[in-house]
Order: C-alpha cells, then sequence, then structure tokens
C-alpha cells in the first residue's frame, strides 16, 4: 500500500481530476459551503484552480507547483484553495473562463483564478509556471503579488471585483429580435464560414485545428436544402482528411481532441466522449448522403471503439481517456519502422510503412503517428500488388498492431458518466442502429437511455455525473437538453412509446427549471441550482452544442410530433434571441443553425403504422432512414394502441393496408397516399425530395 504524506478534502470526491490532487500538499478543498465559508471568516482571497483529468498542462502544472511543498505552504498560509473539475461544474467553468478571457484576452485550462470570499474574479491566468520563465511571470511570485494587494490595496480589490460582476453579468445577453429568420440568414453564414475554408486539409483555418463536426453538419444540410454541391464537397473532404490524418486512431477506432497542425497530423492525444459522439453522427449523415463504405467503416469504428473502451458495465459511457502514458503524450499511439516489421514482417511491414507514412525519421519525437498521404491504388502500384490485397494487408496488419499495442501501458480513462455527453452518443448509437442495421448499436442505446434514467435522477430531477454508483451534481440545461434528443431519436428508431413520455417529462421539467420567463430562453442552470454571482445563458456552440441550441432544435421536433404550439413557441423564442450572432459570427452556432435549418423548412412527418417488433414495419423504418432527411420525425405504432394514438396525433385515424405496416408521408399534416412497400416508400420519399425547398421567410 502506497503511504502518502499528505491528504486533502479531495479524498471524499468521487472526480478522477479531483483525486489525483487528493494527496498534494495544498489543502485543497471541493467547491462548496464548507470553503467558501472558511474564506469569509478567515478573510482570505480564493485560489481556484479549475481543470480535467485529460488536461496536458493540468498535469505539468500539478506537477511542478502543487505537488511543490514551498509552493504549497504559500498557498495554504494566504488562501482558501479550491479545486473544480471543470466537467462536473460546467457552470462554474464558464463563469470564471469569461473573466480570465476578460482579464487577459485568452483563456485555457488549467484555469487560475483569484476571487473575494464572496467568489468575484479579481485576478486569473492559464497555467502559470513554479518560476519566470516563457515570458510569463512564475506561479510563486504570483502568489506571493496576489495576497500582497489583498492585504494592501482592500479598495482597489473591491472596486475590481465590482467592475468584474458588472462586465459577467452582461455576457451572453440577448434581445428578441423580429424577422430575420430567413434562408438568406442560412445561405449568407454558410458564404461566411466557406470563406475560411482550408482547400488544402479541409476544415477551417490554421493550426490548431479542432474537428467542425456541427459547422459540417450545417454543411450538409445546406447541401440537401440548395442541392449545392460545395458544402457536400467540403464536408466530404474535411471528413477523409481528418480520418486519413493522426487526428484518427488507425488502430483502435475514435478521434482524437484536436490537431496541433493544420494538416490533422499530429494531435493532443486524449479522446473525448463528446468529440466521438458528434463526429460518428456527422460521419453516419454523410454515409446517409453518398453511400461511401470509407464513412461507414469510420462510423463502426468509432462506435465500436466506445462500446469497447469507453461503456461501463451499467450502460453509461465514460468522459475521456488521457493524452499521456507512463508520464508521455501520445506514447501510447506511435510506433517505429522496426516494431511494425517485427509485427508483421518484412513484407507487410514494408507495405503498412509505406501506406500509412511510416519512416526511419519519424514525425513525432522521433516515432511515427500513423496517417494517409497517398491513395491505396498508389501504393499498391509501387509493390505490385492489386488495391484488394493491399487493402486486406493493411486491414490484418491493423488487427494485429492493435493486439500488440493493447500490451502497452495505457492512457488513464476518466470514468465519470456525464448526462449531457452521454445524450449525445445516445442519439448516435440509436441513428447508427437503424442505418447500419447493428443490433448491438441498438441494445447499448437502450441501455444507456435505462440507466440515465434510473441512475442519474433523484426527486424528480437529473443530475449531472455518476461514477462508481454515486451520482450528484443538478444537471444543468445541456444535460436535460442532450437526453430529451435521445430519447426522442430514440422513440423515432423503436417505436417505443416509452422515451418519447420520458422525453416530455423532462422537457416540462426544464421548462420548469430553466425558462427565464422574462425574456425568453433557457438560463444554464435552474431554479433548484445554487446561487452563484451571476446566473448565465449559454448560447455558443463551442467543443459541445449549447443547451438552448439543442433545445430550440429538440422542442421544434417535438412541437411537430405531438402538435404542441407551447413547444414550438419556445424554440422561435430561443432563435430569435440567438438571430443577431448568428448573422455576425456564424461559425460559433453550428447547432443552433441546423435548428434554425429546421424551422425554416416545411414540416415533414413521416408515420408508419404497425408493430415496430414486425420485419415489415422494420423494413419500412430502415428504408426511411436510408435517406439524409434533416428535417422530419417520424412516428411508430400499431393503429390497435389508442395509447399512442392518444398522445402522436400522427398516428390518429392511420389504418394499416390489408393488415400489412403502412406508411404515411406527410408535409405540414397533409399526407400523401399510404404505402406499405419498401419500393413505393422510397418512391414517395424521392419525390419529396426532388421538391423544390419550400421555406419559411
Amino acid at each position: 500500500m502506497t503511504e502518502h504524506s499528505h491528504t486533502n478534502s479531495l479524498i471524499n470526491e468521487t472526480s478522477p481530476y479531483l483525486l489525483q490532487h487528493a494527496h498534494n500538499p495544498v489543502d485543497w478543498y471541493p467547491w462548496g459551503a464548507e470553503a467558501l465559508a472558511r474564506a469569509r471568516a478567515e478573510d482570505k482571497p480564493i485560489l481556484l484552480s479549475i481543470g480535467y483529468s485529460a488536461c496536458h498542462w493540468c498535469h505539468v502544472m500539478e506537477h511542478e507547483s502543487f505537488e511543490n511543498e514551498e509552493i504549497a505552504a504559500l498557498m495554504n498560509e494566504h488562501f482558501v484553495n479550491i479545486k473544480v473539475d471543470r466537467e462536473e461544474r460546467p457552470d462554474l467553468d464558464h463563469i470564471y473562463m469569461n473573466a480570465v478571457q476578460m482579464m487577459t484576452g485568452h483563456g485555457g485550462w488549467p484555469m487560475t483564478v483569484f476571487l473575494t470570499p464572496e467568489g468575484v474574479p479579481f485576478f486569473g491566468g492559464t497555467y502559470f509556471p513554479p518560476e519566470d520563465r516563457y515570458q510569463m511571470p512564475g506561479f510563486r511570485r504570483v502568489l506571493i503579488s496576489m495576497a500582497e494587494s489583498y492585504r494592501a490595496r482592500p479598495d482597489d480589490i473591491a472596486e475590481t471585483a465590482q467592475t468584474m460582476r458588472k462586465e459577467l453579468a452582461r455576457v451572453g445577453l440577448t434581445q428578441n429580435v423580429e424577422g430575420g429568420m430567413s434562408a438568406a440568414l442560412l445561405d449568407t453564414s454558410h458564404a461566411k464560414m466557406s470563406r475560411n475554408y482550408d482547400t488544402r486539409n479541409g476544415g477551417f483555418g490554421g493550426a490548431p485545428k479542432f474537428p467542425p463536426a456541427m459547422t459540417l453538419e450545417f454543411f450538409l444540410r445546406t447541401h440537401h436544402r440548395t442541392g449545392n454541391p460545395e458544402p457536400l464537397a467540403m464536408a466530404s473532404e474535411t471528413c477523409r482528411k481528418m480520418a486519413e490524418g493522426g487526428l484518427y486512431d488507425h488502430l483502435g477506432g475514435g478521434f482524437h481532441r484536436y490537431s496541433t497542425d493544420a494538416q490533422w497530423l499530429v494531435p493532443h492525444f486524449e479522446k473525448m466522449l463528446y468529440d466521438n459522439a458528434l463526429l460518428s453522427r456527422l460521419y453516419l449523415h454523410l454515409y446517409q448522403i453518398t453511400k461511401d463504405e470509407f464513412a461507414r467503416r469510420i462510423v463502426e469504428e468509432t462506435l465500436d471503439y466506445v462500446l469497447r473502451e469507453m461503456t461501463d458495465a451499467s450502460g453509461g459511457f465514460y468522459s475521456t481517456q488521457d493524452a499521456d502514458s507512463e508520464g508521455h503524450e501520445g506514447k501510447f499511439f506511435v510506433w517505429t519502422p522496426e516494431e511494425i516489421e517485427e509485427a508483421l514482417g518484412p513484407t507487410d511491414g514494408a507495405m503498412f510503412c509505406a501506406y500509412y507514412d511510416v519512416s526511419a525519421s519519424g514525425n513525432f519525437e522521433g516515432a511515427n503517428i500513423l496517417h494517409v498521404t497517398r491513395t491505396l491504388e498508389a501504393v499498391a502500384a509501387q509493390f505490385g500488388v492489386s488495391a484488394e490485397t493491399l487493402n486486406e494487408t493493411l486491414a490484418r496488419g491493423r488487427r494485429f498492431l492493435f493486439e500488440k499495442r493493447e500490451l502497452r501501458t495505457k492512457p488513464a480513462r476518466d470514468e465519470k458518466v456525464i448526462t449531457a455527453w452521454n445524450g449525445l452518443m445516445l442519439v448516435s448509437f440509436a441513428e447508427a442502429s437503424i442505418i447500419l442495421n447493428r443490433d448491438d448499436y441498438r441494445a447499448a442505446a437502450i441501455k444507456n437511455a435505462q440507466f440515465l434514467l434510473t441512475s442519474l435522477t433523484k426527486n424528480g430531477l437529473l443530475l449531472r455525473t455518476w461514477k462508481d454508483g454515486a451520482a450528484k451534481l443538478n444537471a444543468y440545461l445541456d444535460d436535460y437538453a442532450c437526453l430529451i434528443d435521445g430519447l426522442v431519436t430514440l422513440f423515432e428508431v423503436t417505436g417505443d412509446l416509452a422515451w418519447i413520455e420520458e422525453a416530455i417529462v423532462l422537457s416540462n421539467t426544464m421548462v420548469e427549471e430553466f425558462w427565464d420567463a422574462d425574456d425568453g430562453g433557457f438560463f444554464y442552470t435552474g431554479k433548484s441550482h445554487e446561487t452563484l454571482i451571476v446566473r448565465f445563458k449559454d448560447f455558443l456552440d463551442n467543443a459541445t452544442p449549447s443547451g438552448n441550441s439543442v433545445a430550440a432544435e429538440v422542442f421544434l421536433r417535438l412541437g411537430s410530433l405531438l402538435s404542441e404550439e407551447g413547444y414550438a413557441r419556445k424554440a422561435i423564442n430561443i432563435l430569435r434571441l440567438q438571430s443577431e450572432s448568428l448573422e455576425r459570427y456564424p461559425s460559433a452556432f453550428g447547432r443552433a443553425l441546423s435548428a434554425l435549418d429546421f424551422y425554416l423548412a416545411a414540416s415533414k412527418e413521416i408515420a408508419v403504422i404497425g408493430d415496430p417488433a414486425t420485419a415489415d414495419t422494420q423494413e419500412l423504418l430502415r428504408a426511411i432512414w436510408s435517406r439524409f432527411m434533416p428535417n422530419r420525425v417520424i412516428a411508430t405504432g400499431n393503429d390497435a394502441d389508442a395509447r399512442a394514438a392518444t398522445l402522436i396525433p400522427l398516428l390518429r385515424d392511420r389504418p394499416r393496408l390489408k393488415g400489412a405496416a403502412t406508411a404515411y408521408v406527410c408535409e405540414n399534416y397533409a399526407c400523401q397516399t399510404p404505402v406499405a412497400t419498401k419500393r413505393d416508400l422510397l418512391s414517395q420519399l424521392e419525390a419529396m425530395a426532388s421538391k423544390p425547398p419550400n421555406l419559411a421567410s
């Protein structure tokens, strides 16, 4: 058993990130009443440090400063020290990141913020080295300076804090603008975003490059709406470049967080659940449009990775995998030519190295990140083999090297389950289950939904996070919105009425807890949440979609499915609040633009009448899901099920044809002739897709 010289209050937490700091000599507290009360009682400033378990520079600052006895003594003497996991407490992260960005012009993690005992920031930054270097002040010097300022210049500190509180209260303020929500806004948004497209490497802008899943989803919708081939070409090329680059794990599946260069070669090696949820769905939709088997392979490899390495036995999906192993970033993922040839033999090894650009000089710290720079045909010609033979060789090589890699020390895994991120992944598994005809994906989606609804609820409210059997923390807006989105999708895929019923209950709770009855839109924190220095609304689609964007789209879907105008009115209100920002900064609102696209399109409803478990009903459902139709809703129910017809008007008075499963394709609640065969249904869907767009103004 390891003996520890120090143990602080974080030892009782469940977050892996907080537990990593439980034996620092720093007297860390989790955010809570005890720490805040101590700061007020002793009139000490708060040193707030925010990070997450897969953050490389968080580990660096811990090793350099938080494990340093002398620096820890300074922290303990002059401050009440609070450590926060940003994935557990995005509310705190949002508030104090805004403050740091106002103070310094940039942000990031680890985030270091100095607060008054009331929690108001007066100084902040990100990573600080222990001593002055990198043209940055040393953390030791910052600590002494902040302690002295708080003691000797209380009036200055109070003035700064008052100014910051006022500025933070202004962040995210919006107003309801009539008009402006038109197809022209969608067109200009696409045009503005396209101007930043990297024609050589795909994606947008230069280094560092983040996978733009929500922007590309909007581009697929733009192609669908207009017939313009350009947005589809941009999305297709970016998806191929990302999946051929080092951003993608060619052996184990799944995407790393981002690329440090413009070519998608050298990633920051952490893997986040939300990235893989958003990207697997993007590639799935690309497959629906193009039927490109490459896109399908990336979807399946990514979701198989999640099932294999990121799924708890309970059905929840874990949060992240670290970038580091054995103290080195990326060590788990890189290769030398010698290692590959030893595993595969000289002939297969040489072909594998040629295709994945593995060289003696390497492309990352003397080793190689696997990536593709040449076509299969070009490499096959080099070795005098067919493309089919090379493809088989590469597939065999990936299997062998994956097995060999499994013997290495794996990166650490953050095994907490976050409701919002699970909701995103639930959508991807549910859609993939029917589009790709994968029963294991369907089972994973159902098990995940059951787990979230039973293990992450308390007293009628959702909770944010779960680990090792313990769930805690009030859920935020994105937790509700993303789970509702997942449940509605699961209903559309399975026809099980229980999922839409649960979605309705959660939707009504979300309105009660989060809706701003005065100015519209959803607050990020609910009525039952603790009082913080500001209560804000989040509209930006950043690494994950904002709760307001997801809520807008899912409320439009619920409004159409249930014929409930109340849902639709709230969705329209959210979009109006964002319309000016959408026009000015479209790249920050990819999911919101998709919601606007849904709102402006003519409402399309598809009812499938039949037992969801029977083969004929499933055949019709798979036919519907075989097409990319982003602006439609699907309801499935047995014509003998009075409960379904009562809840969902789309299912009322829809008889089956001669006892067979029957589809009704409707637009604005006016339906075409009912059909009972896959061929006839596809013909109607094709005719609907070929009609000119009917967009609201």
